[in-house]
């Protein structure tokens, strides 16, 4: 005599669950990391990488959503601390960019 009983069903994951926005966000704030240099890549990086991760805090993948937002914001940060900088200097630092590309505005 056989059994013949069904194999078991996979367990689906609960409808409301966001891990991708989690996954997302921490992908996000890991290259924001290498990208803050350039403010216009590293801001809106930073911003949406924020809210993935915050959209994917009440998910399975909660830690990676917790360290999504800690990179991202200090993405957020050093990306604003790099254009306030740039703004105070780079007056200083054009005449001699233009000198030493030998070109003038």
């Amino acid at each position: 005599m056989q059994n013949s009983y069904p194999p078991p069903a996979a367990v689906p994951a609960p409808a409301g669950d966001k891990k991708g926005f989690a996954i997302a966000g921490f992908v996000l704030g890991i290259i924001n990391l290498c990208s803050w240099l350039l403010p216009i890549c590293g801001g809106p990086l930073a911003v949406v990488g924020l809210i993935l991760s915050i959209l994917g805090i009440r998910s399975s993948q909660k830690i990676l959503a917790i360290i999504g937002i800690v990179l991202s914001v200090i993405g957020l940060l050093a990306t604003i601390i790099n254009a306030i900088l740039g703004a105070i200097f780079l007056p200083d630092l054009l005449p001699q960019i233009q000198s030493t590309l030998g070109t003038s505005y």
